[in-house]
């Protein structure tokens, strides 16, 4: 069997991996211990994240032609790939947030739905909150209003509602407004 047959079904994995990806973030792990690596690789898991270990010839491969194509500049060294499908900021999150424990983790670039970024665009986008923070953020303010609304309407039900608010407002009205003499009196 020639080489490249061998090599072929790896690149086919990146590939597959990629296809529907949202993000792919492109990292340096030298220096990491077992440990941190076990641990790092969990919290990637627990958020959706497949992170793999490839060779960089295996990946300029695989990313040729593709959206990805812009992270084949970040493959120098030793590289590890976090590949997103469902949430495009989980990968640069987790990671960001583990690279503050373990300083030897060092990200180099990503691209997120489509565009390429650096590590200082991958730290920008690493501070985004995931979609469901977003929308419980949205669904909270969209709320707000709404319960506002519905406690001062309590609150006038509590003072015997609407037939209360209109009493003081007319006895109001028949003080303000001048006695007139009758038309006929004259």
């Amino acid at each position: 069997m020639a080489k490249v047959e061998l090599k072929q079904p790896i690149v086919d994995e990146i590939s597959a991996n990629i296809k529907d990806a949202q993000s792919v973030v492109v990292v340096d792990y030298r220096g990491l211990t077992v440990e941190q690596d076990t641990q790092l690789r969990k919290n990637l898991r627990e958020a959706g994240v497949v992170y793999k270990v490839y060779k960089n010839t295996f990946m300029t491969r695989a990313f040729k032609d593709t959206a990805f194509e812009g992270l084949t500049q970040y493959l120098e060294g030793p590289s590890a790939v976090a590949i997103s499908t469902e949430d495009a900021t989980a990968p640069a999150r987790v990671l960001a947030d583990f690279a503050k424990k373990a300083d030897k983790l060092e990200i180099k670039g990503g691209v997120v739905e489509g565009t390429v970024y650096d590590a200082k665009g991958m730290a920008a986008i690493a501070s985004i909150p995931s979609r469901e923070v977003l929308i419980s953020k949205l669904l909270g303010s969209l709320q707000s209003p709404i319960t506002n609304f519905a406690r001062v309407m309590n609150q006038l039900a509590e003072k015997g509602g609407a037939s209360a608010c209109e009493a003081p407002a007319a006895a109001s009205a028949a003080e303000e407004a001048p006695a007139e003499a009758p038309a006929d009196a004259e």
